[in-house]
């Protein structure tokens, strides 16, 4: 069924075979500052960097890695917002064959502890913002090196002095004697100065490669049913192979702009808005702090060819006063991902910006980090209502009976599998998991059980339904209720928690917790504030509740567990009411 490909009939030119290049992502990369060195390959903050410039620093970068001990297979913890430190770090560890371990930097202490002890980091590039919690995290892991990088690092004069008189007098100065640290400028010296004396005498070391394309490459966090995300080894054959497909199916070309605030520690803004918009020819434009705001400001100033949010940015900047002043006649294309698109949310922003010069409509995906980002997308021209769209080339999605893999009719609900070149290697250190998400069946194939439910018509288009597990997004950012309720079960006020996801006008789905205290203790506001300062230390923004009730008992199954689900039902009741 699915793997007769039946949406190839209605996609005229849809090209079913690809051909993924044997090459890491460095070289993929090198290949295309080679043939483009002076075109823009980066925009920063107003600052442009060619090709061959940024080829230079990520240069730089790796003989520093080199030079300071950081062997092939070696992993590296990136916690990085969009800047130019990142993009540069990021290749330079694929150059000398090191593994990335990309990390959101306002991750709380205790997972940031988690991906350092589950990956064997000893070394993190981070922000000086960042300086105090990794300093205290280094008496407690293996991390014994960070590589401190600030703001200002590349941005112009100008804008260099504005914001050492702003938001850089908030930030708390770094120790300048601390042995931990390294400056990011003089770790990019040494490297730039070990290449200029190899280049003076005449036998610069040619490149060879340490790794191959199938060896892992970037560790990305993902949650799991576990209190702690799984860390996901994805390898530089499945960031290439989503690249390829995107530059078949997008119709990027080289010059062409990619509006780049999707955070680089994420699946969706490292494997599409960077990586697949540098081998393609066309420059990411790095944007630091993710806000509508400053979406919509990067929108007038630059005018991108490609756009990618989340459903909550898009809707958060459609009302923003500022979104009628944006001019899309250059646009090419509008990505959505991360979370379910309403129909309601795409009719009204693909109306918006058609009246505002625009050509294209806003295209839905689906993916999971486990596939790097995306393995389906909405056909330029032929979306269908509630649908996410067909598989992209190379990938197979099918409806399977989740305990035999066995393909189901079309039509039918069940859970969603994917095949093809973008899948993972596995969660790092723990078979058991990959064991049970990678499943060979009956074709022969390795096929990701995603735990997402759905459906496909007999064209191929791809329902969500539902998941089989217990995660919700939050504005496209996963959270897992049961990390949020062990974290509120572990403050001294509260007996038990269930959290669940409910509708939020902002956020798409946010987090309500139910709590029963411990006995003696009243609900209050006091009580409330306590616990969200509680979670605000031990979790993501995302994570936190923003919605408390206090209950004397919570429903209970036969076998005494808590009935989420019932409480999910009490709150449908109310929004039907």
């Amino acid at each position: 069924m699915t793997t007769n490909r039946p949406w190839v009939k209605l996609y005229d030119g849809y090209p079913e075979d690809m051909d993924i290049p044997d090459a890491t992502m460095y070289e993929m990369f090198a290949r295309s500052v080679a043939a483009r060195p002076d075109q823009v390959g980066l925009l920063y903050m107003g600052r442009h960097f060619t090709f061959f410039e940024l080829l230079t620093q990520v240069d730089a970068c790796a003989a520093a890695f080199t030079a300071y001990g950081i062997q092939p297979h070696d992993a590296v913890v990136l916690s990085l917002p969009n800047v130019p430190n990142a993009v540069i770090a990021f290749y330079a560890l694929n150059k000398i064959g090191a593994q990335a371990v990309m990390t959101h930097p306002l991750s709380s202490p205790s997972e940031l502890k988690h991906y350092i002890q589950v990956t064997g980091a000893q070394w993190v590039v981070t922000m000086d913002m960042f300086y105090s919690v990794f300093r205290d995290l280094s008496r407690q892991t293996t991390l014994d090196r960070l590589v401190i990088a600030r703001l200002p690092d590349y941005l112009g004069p100008v804008m260099k002095i504005g914001f050492k008189l702003t938001k850089g007098r908030q930030i708390e100065a770094v120790p300048g004697d601390d042995p931990l640290v390294l400056d990011w400028r003089d770790f990019l010296s040494t490297g730039a100065g070990l290449i200029q004396q190899e280049a003076a005498g005449g036998e610069p070391t040619p490149y060879t490669r340490p790794v191959e394309p199938s060896d892992t490459a970037v560790i990305l966090f993902s949650g799991g049913t576990t209190n702690l995300p799984k860390g996901i080894e994805l390898t530089s054959y499945n960031f290439n192979a989503l690249a390829v497909a995107i530059e078949a199916i997008s119709g990027i070309t080289p010059g062409d702009s990619v509006l780049a605030i999707l955070p680089v520690f994420h699946g969706f803004g490292l494997g599409l808005c960077i990586h697949s918009a540098l081998v393609s020819g066309a420059y990411p434009i790095l944007v630091p702090e993710f806000s509508a705001g400053n979406y919509i400001n990067n929108l007038v100033k630059y005018k991108p060819a490609y756009i990618a949010g989340v459903p909550t940015l898009f809707q958060a900047m459609m009302g923003n006063p500022k979104f009628k002043k944006v001019r899309f006649d250059k646009l090419k294309g509008a990505y959505s991902g991360g979370d379910l698109l309403s129909a309601d949310l795409k009719r009204r922003f693909d109306e918006a910006i058609k009246s505002q010069g625009a050509t294209v409509e806003l295209m839905e995906g689906y993916g999971l980090t486990e596939c790097v980002t995306a393995c389906a997308l909405s056909p330029r021209n032929l979306y269908r209502e509630n649908s996410m769209g067909i598989p992209m080339p190379g990938m197979l999605v099918k409806v399977a009976d989740s305990a035999t893999g066995e393909e189901l009719p079309y039509g039918t609900v069940g859970e969603l599998c994917v095949s093809g070149p973008t899948l993972m290697k596995g969660y790092v250190n723990d078979p058991d998991a990959t064991q049970e998400a990678l499943r060979e069946h009956a074709d022969g194939r390795i096929w990701l059980h995603t735990g997402d439910i759905g459906t496909m018509d007999s064209d191929g288009y791809l329902y969500f339904m539902g998941r089989m597990k217990r995660m919700v997004k939050v504005s496209g950012v996963s959270v897992y209720p049961l990390q949020v309720e062990q974290v509120l079960e572990d403050h001294p006020l509260v007996s038990r928690a269930c959290v669940i996801g409910v509708p939020d006008d902002y956020q798409v789905t946010s987090l309500k917790a139910f709590v029963v205290l411990v006995e003696g203790t009243e609900p209050s506001d006091e009580t409330r504030d306590a616990l969200i300062a509680h979670c605000k230390e031990q979790l993501i923004k995302w994570s936190v509740p923003r919605q408390f009730e206090f209950r004397t008992a919570l429903p209970m199954t036969r076998v005494g567990k808590i009935a989420y689900t019932e409480l999910e039902k009490e709150e449908l009741a109310k929004l039907q009411s």
